[in-house]
């Protein structure tokens, strides 16, 4: 039973590392149906690295395209992309004590240290705008843990699993 429960808390907290939190807004009068085309903005900064940039547009148009929808040079919508990282201070502490007693006279002083490094997340940013009304009608954010240090391959994989999950809910039910 102890095996089991410790191979539980084990893989909870692995996959927990990984998790990629995704929050849509979208535009409730809009009809999804007329969108058939996409495109980029021309002077669209992502944040990402040249090499990511490419990676992440590379997975992105396969994605839309198993949407049903056409990358065009006179699109019915513009795809912008914005990224940021950021870092969490690290939770996980060591606590230093120093006590004493004598005769109903007590003291102490404790000391937390930060153990490890803090944790880096990348938010990255889908929005979708209407390229005759020039209105965003269609937005994802996520939000995942990230690593510099990783293959390119990682890296692409990561980041299909980021397209994956933004667009898990485009269009809108």
């Amino acid at each position: 039973m102890k095996h089991k429960t410790l191979l539980l808390v084990l893989f909870a907290a692995l996959t927990s590392c990984n998790t990629i939190r995704v929050n849509y807004d979208y535009d409730k009068e809009t009809d999804f149906t007329s969108y058939t085309t996409y495109n980029y903005y021309s002077d669209m900064n992502t944040g990402l690295s040249e090499l990511d940039a490419k990676r992440l547009l590379h997975v992105l148009d396969d994605a839309l395209k198993s949407k049903g929808l056409r990358f065009s040079s006179e699109p019915d919508f513009f795809v912008n992309i914005q990224s940021t990282t950021f870092q969490t201070p690290k939770k996980n502490t060591v606590g230093v004590g120093v006590g004493g007693t004598g005769r109903g006279v007590g003291g102490g002083v404790s000391v937390g240290i930060p153990v490890g490094r803090p944790d880096v997340f990348r938010e990255i940013r889908f929005d979708f705008v209407d390229s005759q009304k020039d209105m965003l009608f269609w937005q994802a954010i996520s939000e995942s843990s990230f690593k510099e240090n990783t293959s390119p391959d990682i890296r692409e994989e990561n980041l299909r699993q980021i397209v994956k999950k933004a667009l898990a809910k485009y269009p809108p039910k």
